[in-house]
């Protein structure tokens, strides 16, 4: 699927399409070509049943149809086609994960109005005037703006940027007329500014500087091939995977770079505007529906030199993609949890090899699937062992709770208090960090013992102080706090249990009264801005204490932190998850590693019952290396990820025995199964045994590391057809268990 249409292959009779729809459909459909006929990969518009939907041309008609009586193409899209590397990516992506074809197209088309062809429109962005008398409209439509990067970033159509600052289209215009915001007229679909590879980086450390050398030669092979970056944190991975970037724009050739938080985007854009000259494009939630657009069409016309993205942003339709970086690839966000179930770290090396390109997995604390594929030779390994310039790795300690004297409803030790008030007194920063967002994880009855719980899932909601609101966090329903129990309406009887990042924040307040406090959780945001507003001021040393979730482990350089506090170690540990270990690991290890990253020593320390345990251990030994073949050894002999296979098979229904019945049935006949010597564990009650009203039944499949599971899976599966309002989802690879 080239350039030109004379080379590909060409159908003036029927076409096989693949549609675009969110109906059950495991086939492409064949269609009569339109007047002029259409070409291999053609986005195409076809009818089905009622609707007009789009497609691709997937190939020629099936043999043995009358012409005469299949329905046509309606027209053949301004759309640049689909090169024959995205479908394969498509296909081998669908078949690996067992999604239908149209479910997969759907993902690779998440761009509204791609089926209107070029045109003029009237677009918004930050002028040069003054506003005069700022309105708090006005002033919301200029957060807007500057969130987005200002002057120098997108425009937006009068819609979106009155929807998105939450005013009328009115207070935009009255904005035109001050000169404050500049309105023009603008091609809908530009294309991105040059970025400039010959401009100068910043100067490498020797280690960077190898793996630098390594990555460039990789992108000069023009082949592909996989490399695990490993550093330390603060070890400067990104400035050596930006001069595999420059050298990929020096062959012409696309990159894409993978972050696993929107809240780094703004951050990484600016690093990279600073290091090319200009902005990249943007994939993200964050990205307004017109952006998205140009994004999509300019990555397949070539207009878009670099994407920084998140995980979808692999389903790009990039013309010449010559690199991909996955940043932070050990981090669980990179796993697709609903739609398409697919582990983009894992889709990304198989587009790259689909296409020729470079993969660059980075991590301080990679992903045992990673580490492991690095010691099969599978993939490169390029170690940076020191912090850039002066700093040092923190020191690590624990703290034994079990003999620390402290009060049932407090959670800051003696001995960390004391540790944090001397960095405070020297003008240091200090970090609590607690992997639990809200004010308590439950609210109990103490008259009756009823915790509350969800309406519609089987989980207890979260008390959101700053909110004033009880959240479940598996569906999203909120309610305010009640004043009596629900159960035994018992008045002035509830309470809190356990520590959330809010009610942290009550007792540091208490044990701290003079410190500037600041509190990072993904939920106390209500824009990308005003997080990176509280992430710079932190920066710039306007907090004392930082108090935190695990947004805070994520890429952040606090130049005065010195001090981390976690206050509970062992939480990660409970459960059965097979990766629990490995999450605690990277978690704490990378969370640690915010201390100590100017010229000042870092120290963390762990708040633990249990110093004794191996990941513990491992955490304050700095031995990762041990860490990492010690956890490949159990999971090896169980038979596990990454030298074994799983599959997680989720049915839900409204009603439970159904669901139940389904899973005995499959579970009873799993001859299919058998063949490849896999076996089957349940059906039971999913731990979050109800989500949204519908019950969820668990089935878990393990195999051997060689068997052909998805052809095993898929006969098992078609023996038994889904009826009534029963769903069933299959997991491929499996990275939670709820």
């Amino acid at each position: 699927m080239g350039e030109n249409t004379s080379m590909r292959a060409f159908y003036d009779q029927g076409a096989r399409v693949a549609v675009q729809t969110t109906q059950p459909l495991d086939r492409v459909l064949t269609y009569r070509a339109p007047e002029g006929g259409c070409w291999q990969g053609a986005f195409v518009e076809v009818p089905l049943g009622p609707r007009k939907v789009m497609g691709v041309v997937w190939g020629p008609g099936e043999r043995g149809f009358d012409a005469s009586r299949l329905r046509a193409v309606i027209r053949v899209l301004e759309v640049p086609p689909m090169r024959a590397e995205m479908a394969e990516f498509l296909t081998r992506v669908g078949d690996y994960t067992l999604t239908p074809m149209n479910h997969m197209l759907r993902l690779a088309t998440r761009a509204p109005g791609l089926t209107n062809p070029p045109s003029m429109r009237k677009v918004y962005r930050m002028g040069h005037g003054t506003p005069g008398r700022l309105t708090d409209a006005r002033a919301r439509v200029l957060d807007v703006l500057d969130e987005h990067g200002g002057a120098g970033g997108p425009a937006f159509t009068l819609g979106e940027l009155a929807e998105l600052s939450g005013v009328s289209a009115s207070v935009v215009k009255g904005l035109v007329k001050s000169g404050v915001v500049a309105e023009e007229e603008s091609p809908r679909d530009l294309p991105f500014p040059h970025l400039d590879h010959t401009a100068p980086g910043k100067a490498l450390s020797p280690d960077q500087a190898r793996a630098a050398e390594v990555l460039r030669t990789g992108i000069e092979s023009g082949e592909y091939g996989a490399t695990l970056l490993r550093g330390v944190t603060g070890s400067g991975k990104t400035e050596a995977y930006l001069e595999a970037v420059a050298a990929c724009l020096a062959k012409g050739r696309q990159a894409l770079v993978l972050l696993p938080e929107i809240a780094l985007t703004a951050s990484f854009i600016a690093r990279l505007a600073d290091r090319f000259g200009a902005r990249p494009a943007e994939w993200h939630s964050g990205v307004t529906m017109t952006e998205r657009r140009r994004v999509w069409r300019m990555v397949a016309e070539g207009g878009a030199q670099v994407v920084v993205g998140a995980r979808s942003a692999l389903f790009l339709p990039f013309r010449d993609i010559g690199l991909i970086v996955v940043d932070e690839e050990h981090d669980s966000s990179y796993k697709q949890d609903d739609g398409v179930l697919y582990s983009a770290r894992d889709m990304a090396v198989l587009r790259g090899s689909i296409n020729a390109a470079q993969v660059v997995l980075a991590s301080a604390t990679p992903s045992l699937e990673t580490w492991a594929n690095a010691e099969a030779g599978k993939y490169q390994r390029v170690d940076l062992t020191t912090r850039f310039g002066q700093s040092t790795l923190p020191e690590m300690r624990a703290i034994d709770m079990r003999n620390e004297d402290l009060p049932g409803n407090r959670w800051i030790s003696p001995t960390l208090a004391t540790a944090v008030r001397g960095r405070i007194e020297a003008g240091e920063q200090a970090l609590f960090f607690l992997n639990r967002r809200g004010y308590a994880p439950v609210t109990i009855c103490r008259a009756c013992g009823h915790q509350i719980g969800c309406d519609h899932c089987d989980a207890r909601m979260v008390e959101h102080r700053f909110l004033k609101r009880l959240v479940c966090h598996q569906c999203g329903e909120t309610k305010p706090v009640p004043d009596t129990c629900p159960s035994c309406e018992a008045e002035d009887r509830l309470a809190p249990v356990g520590p959330g990042v809010e009610r942290l924040a009550e007792e540091v307040a208490e044990v701290f009264p003079e410190a500037r406090v600041a509190v990072l959780s993904s939920d106390l945001f209500a824009s990308a801005r005003a997080l990176k507003a509280q992430i710079e001021l932190i920066a710039s040393g306007g907090a004392d204490i930082i108090i935190g979730t695990q947004i805070v482990a994520k890429g952040h350089n606090f130049p005065r932190l010195t001090l981390v506090g976690v206050i509970d170690a062992d939480l990660g540990l409970q459960g059965s998850d097979l990766r629990a270990a490995e999450r605690t690991f990277q978690l704490i290890r990378q969370v640690a590693g915010r201390a100590g990253r100017g010229d000042i020593a870092g120290l963390a320390l762990l708040q633990t019952f249990q110093p004794e345990h191996p990941v513990i251990r491992a955490i304050l030994s700095g031995d990762e290396e041990g860490f990492w073949k010690a956890e490949a050894g159990e999971r090896r002999a169980a038979g596990v990820p990454p030298y074994g296979r799983l599959a997680g098979i989720v049915i839900s229904s409204p009603d439970l025995d159904a669901a139940m019945g389904l899973g005995t049935t499959l579970a009873r006949d799993a001859t299919a199964l058998d063949r490849i010597g896999a076996q089957v564990f349940g059906p039971a009650p999913a731990p979050i045994a109800r989500v949204r009203g519908r019950h969820r039944v668990r089935l878990l499949v393990k195999a051997p590391k060689t068997a052909p599971l998805q052809t095993a899976l898929r006969d098992w599966l078609a023996r038994t057809p889904l009826k009534g309002d029963i769903r069933l989802s299959v997991d491929i690879d499996p990275q939670s268990f709820y």
